[in-house]
């Protein structure tokens, strides 16, 4: 578990301070020994309502008078997903410990970029991948590891939830500034699979369209082209495989992610937002008889809009700090998330199975 007490004192920079940027100060607010000093966005109400949140810092709005502060220890970038390739350079270059929203970068190429970039450098780079800090799924990770499921041989990712929300300027209604859905979403649940099964895929098998939302939406003449469901299939060397069933006009349901692992020897579930995970051991449980377990969430400070996996991101970032080793999502896995997404939407386009290779 992470620790939740540090030793030193920690000042943040946030740059893009939409939605998630402000949920970022939120939750470093929370933390005891951290403060956000400054805020960066190009957009002065964003900037406005982030100093509502942090008043005693400073905002800019241009990012490299943020990154020029000798005082600004962490740099925290939640910018739109394609201004990533732009920024991280200097990001990279101020030597500060950073924390990147996902995805990494829109495209495959721009993350071989980044990754380019840092060869050297010695702060520590986290990748902001935070679904693997929700406390259910942290627990099925943990009865993976303890050997409640005997080898994984099939990961069940599910996730029914809302339409895309509204973001300034509406960049999020067009794939080539997102990524695309599967990349921009559905990054997260490439990375658990990955986290999980302990490897890397090599073969991605997609379908999916846009057929409910924003389909009435126009923007300077155009119309949005992001896919609102999508299944698909990844294959991994050892003869594991993973799915993922996203819609995003099913937010009339129960539980908005149900991620599943199967091995020869039981199968273990997490429930979000219920809470639980229920584990299941061939020859000991049937159908309906399986254990329940409502899972702690004590060690959250804040809970913010992920169920508190935010402000485990952000301890677990300033631990490797403390403890000088890299965070446990690095700059490869953010790429490898990226290239899985790439991959499907390939997929879908093609109408074929991508190998990995392909897009790496």
């Amino acid at each position: 578990m992470i620790p939740t007490s540090l030793q030193g004192t920690y000042r943040y920079g946030v740059i893009g301070t939409g939605m998630m940027g402000q949920e970022h100060i939120v939750n470093v607010t929370g933390i005891p020994n951290a403060e956000v000093v400054a805020v960066a966005d190009p957009v002065p109400q964003s900037v406005t309502e982030a100093l509502a949140l942090a008043p005693e810092a400073d905002g800019y709005a241009d990012y490299q008078d943020l990154l020029d502060r000798d005082d600004v220890d962490v740099v925290v970038l939640a910018s739109p997903n394609y201004t990533h390739i732009d920024i991280l350079g200097d990001m990279i270059d101020s030597g500060k410990h950073l924390l990147v929203e996902k995805p990494l970068c829109t495209t495959v190429d721009d993350c071989q970029r980044v990754i380019e970039q840092a060869k050297g450098a010695t702060q520590q780079i986290m990748v902001a991948l935070e679904y693997r800090y929700m406390p259910p799924v942290a627990r099925l990770v943990e009865e993976v590891r303890n050997g409640s499921v005997g080898t994984a041989k099939m990961v069940a990712m599910r996730e029914h939830r809302f339409p895309f929300l509204p973001k300034v300027g509406d960049w999020n209604r067009f794939s080539r500034n997102t990524g695309g859905t599967l990349v921009e979403k559905c990054c997260h649940f490439f990375d658990l699979m990955n986290l999980i099964l302990e490897e890397r895929p090599y073969r991605v098998m997609a379908s999916g369209a846009q057929d409910v939302n924003h389909l009435n939406e126009e923007y300077n003449g155009e119309r949005p082209d992001i896919l609102d469901n999508a299944f698909v299939i990844l294959d991994y060397p050892s003869g594991a495989r993973a799915s993922l069933d996203l819609c995003m006009f099913a937010e009339a349901t129960h539980n908005q992610e149900e991620v599943s692992v199967i091995g020869d020897k039981g199968k273990v579930e997490a429930l979000i937002p219920e809470g639980v995970i229920r584990r299941g051991t061939r020859g000991v449980h049937r159908i309906g008889q399986v254990e329940t377990e409502v899972v702690s969430t004590d060690h959250i400070a804040v809970e913010g809009l992920h169920h508190g996996a935010s402000y485990l991101e952000h301890l677990e970032l300033l631990t490797s700090i403390e403890q000088g080793r890299p965070p446990v999502i690095g700059l490869e896995e953010g790429l490898w998330s990226v290239a899985a997404g790439v991959a499907a939407h390939r997929s879908i386009e093609e109408g074929r199975p991508v190998e990995l290779k392909e897009v790496l």
